[in-house]
């Protein structure tokens, strides 16, 4: 079951990449406002995040956290090359080699996680105490962002997003995993606090898309997500990490390939969003859209000329 959990992991990886790359799209066009439910692109991206998004959660019904949350780590070497396409462009070499050595990385690491999969249980008092965890976490990276510019700015709101997008892993893990066909067990605020933190998680996550770096907002979250729920998995579900210094040693190894992969993923240009020419006959403007920094307006140029 528990490879089969990693399979169903991977594939929803797949479709949570690509609804990420359309969604990011517009995000740097219309910004994280309101306007966005008026872009049918920005709905159909959501539509396959949602169902990447619901494999995750069957993967974590039948396979730990520890061993299905790294996984998700993998969307970086869909993602970002989805998103070169979108905006016209091939890949970069930096992050060909980004994409290989995450995936590298996290082959290695799935080899070394203990394949002991531990029925869930949280306590009320921890589960209360995690959300305010993570609530506190949110809240510092908001207000550091609004102060913050550019790269800084994204990774920062790509923390909050990472955090909260873990919190809802954590939860579907425990439900889901906890069932264990009583259907009864459903009927609990665990359950409730599902959808809540999912809407949270989606408004940070358009945020951080927001301002245009998507290399390196995707990374934080890609990064910051598995993290905060392995560490929840194994600090309050008692999931199994490696611990003899055989098995360690290689995963601190592997997990620093990871990251080296991430952050060469994270280091790329800025994103533009140009607007369609205007028909024929009429004075065609090309609008093009820097990433929105924190206190500064889009600065765009237009250029126009009159047809004859």
């Amino acid at each position: 079951m528990i490879w089969a959990g990693m399979l169903i992991a991977l594939v929803g990886a797949l479709g949570y990449a690509l609804g990420a790359a359309l969604q990011q799209f517009e995000a740097v066009a219309e910004g994280a406002s309101l306007k966005l439910v008026r872009r049918p692109r920005w709905w159909v991206g959501g539509i396959i995040s949602f169902t990447g998004a619901c494999l995750h959660a069957v993967a974590l019904s039948v396979a730990p956290l520890v061993v299905v949350q790294p996984i998700s780590v993998a969307t970086l070497v869909f993602a970002v090359p989805l998103a070169a396409f979108m905006y016209g462009r091939r890949p970069y070499r930096a992050e060909i080699l980004g994409s290989l050595a995450v995936a590298v990385g996290l082959l290695w690491l799935m080899l070394l996680v203990p394949a002991h999969n531990v029925t869930p249980r949280l306590s009320d008092g921890a589960g209360v105490t995690f959300i305010g965890v993570i609530a506190v976490i949110t809240l510092v990276t908001q207000v550091f962002a609004r102060r913050a510019r550019g790269a800084s700015k994204a990774i920062l709101l790509s923390v909050g997003a990472g955090v909260a997008t873990a919190s809802v892993s954590t939860f579907v893990r425990v439900v889901g995993g906890g069932l264990e066909g009583d259907l009864g067990r459903l009927l609990h605020w665990f359950t409730l606090a599902i959808p809540v933190l999912l809407v949270c998680a989606v408004v940070l996550l358009q945020r951080s898309y927001a301002v245009g770096y998507f290399g390196i907002a995707y990374a934080g979250v890609q990064v910051v997500d598995p993290i905060t729920s392995v560490l929840a998995g194994a600090i309050l579900l008692g999931e199994p990490l490696p611990t003899s210094p055989s098995s360690a040693v290689p995963a601190v190894l592997a997990g620093a390939l990871t990251i080296a992969g991430t952050i060469t993923l994270g280091r790329l240009a800025p994103d533009h969003h140009a607007e369609p020419v205007a028909p024929k006959g009429e004075p065609s403007v090309v609008t093009v859209r820097e990433p929105v920094d924190a206190g500064s307006a889009p600065r765009s140029s237009s250029t126009a000329s009159d047809l004859a």
